[in-house]
């Protein structure tokens, strides 16, 4: 990347962005690092997310090639969700976004506190 990278609205940059800009996005990315999962299994990983979103997010993740679906028969059917190799490739950037915020969170909560403290 170049330091004059202008982020255009149809710059990659920015559809990178977008894709990790999502909540719910680069968690259930991360819930998936070890495997396939089932909805269900996804759900209780995570925690705090409705199965709306959930659903909501797979999809997103699916349209954008980052996650396959497989549906399987049988009685109930059932359907897991993989990484796909772009996906994994996702994983890099999360850790390294996840590592600054476990070094910086507080130094950022502070700086929210400093500023409704003195507004």
């Amino acid at each position: 990347m170049t330091a004059d990278l202008a982020f255009l609205a149809d710059c990659r940059t920015r559809l990178a962005f977008d894709l990790v800009s999502h909540t719910w996005n680069p968690v259930v990315i991360w819930a998936l690092k070890d495997g396939p999962g089932r909805p269900g299994g996804l759900r209780a990983r995570i925690g705090g997310i409705s199965q709306k979103v959930l659903t909501e997010t797979l999809r997103r993740l699916e349209f954008n090639g980052l996650v396959a679906r497989q549906a399987y028969g049988g009685s109930p059917p059932r359907v897991e969700y993989e990484l796909t190799a772009l996906g994994r490739s996702l994983l890099g950037p999360i850790e390294s976004f996840g590592a600054w915020a476990h070094d910086h969170g507080d130094e950022v909560m502070d700086a929210q506190e400093r500023y409704t403290r003195d507004s």
